[in-house]
């Protein structure tokens, strides 16, 4: 409801037909469909008797959701990139991040997750499952499934950890990187007022990185010797929906746009009743 809410303020008010809110809006969308493909069915096991998932059911829901999850990975290097050109080159930002640019940004961070999912997922499906058939988790995640396969997975931890090092690592090596030269623009505004709203904007966007590859990095990037069943559900819990949850809360109790766009639309709305 609130990456919802989201989404519907910033296609009602034309004051946040910008660049920043409408990668703000791809970010509710990625939210709301990677807790879609996991939450319904869980609850769904947590409600009924017979917990089971098809075989093609969890290979669609490991790609869906790791597909989502990848293209939030690659897009929070967008959104970096969003608040250097608006920071560190403000008077080109429009010229920059123009309509044809941020269209092409976020297709091609989809591009990048949905296809460094398809190998994740076919890797991981490929592999001879004939023993044990109960996966110890909430959802079908790849570690979770793999643990399950009755041969040697050091191949596919490698190529995990291949896959890790570009969807986590080069992401995350960006955006550092985009915020040295934000720190460094930052830093020479003289007018210290200036310079917290300059901060606070990217604020918001820090708080939802950490949330995010944090937990998901741990999952993703130690060996599956070290796999942890009851630990991993937890953690795996929390970056699938406690995040996702966040996301809108963080941004909005941040934005003065986002919480006077919500007035405008409530005042409206009471002003046709």
């Amino acid at each position: 409801m609130g990456n919802g809410l989201i989404i519907l303020l910033i296609c009602l008010d034309t004051h946040l037909h910008t660049p920043m809110y409408f990668f703000l809006c791809i970010l509710a969308m990625l939210d709301m469909g990677y807790i879609t493909t996991t939450i319904p069915q869980m609850l769904v096991h947590l409600l009924a008797k017979s917990q089971t998932i098809t075989f093609a059911g969890c290979w669609i829901q490991m790609y869906v959701f790791s597909a989502l999850a990848l293209t939030e990975s690659t897009f929070f290097v967008v959104m970096a990139y969003d608040r250097y050109v608006a920071i560190c080159h403000p008077l080109h930002y429009t010229v920059i991040l123009n309509w044809e640019m941020c269209i092409r940004l976020a297709s091609g961070s989809f591009v990048c997750g949905f296809l460094s999912s398809l190998l994740h997922t076919f890797f991981t499906m490929s592999l001879p499952y004939c023993g044990p058939n109960k996966v110890n988790h909430y959802f079908c995640e790849g570690p979770a499934v793999r643990s399950l396969a009755c041969m040697d997975t050091h191949l596919i931890e490698m190529v995990d950890q291949v896959l890790s090092v570009f969807v986590a690592v080069t992401p995350i090596s960006l955006i550092v990187a985009s915020y040295i030269y934000i720190a460094m623009a930052i830093m020479k505004i003289k007018s210290s007022q200036a310079r917290f709203k300059a901060f606070s904007t990217c604020a918001s966007h820090l708080t939802v990185v950490t949330l995010f590859y944090g937990p998901a990095s741990y999952i993703y990037m130690r060996p599956n010797s070290n796999f942890s069943p009851e630990q991993d559900k937890q953690i795996s819990l929390f970056y699938n929906t406690f995040t996702a949850l966040l996301n809108p809360v963080v941004y909005s109790l941040r934005n003065k746009d986002i919480k006077r766009a919500f007035l405008k639309v409530m005042v409206s709305g009471r002003m046709d009743l």
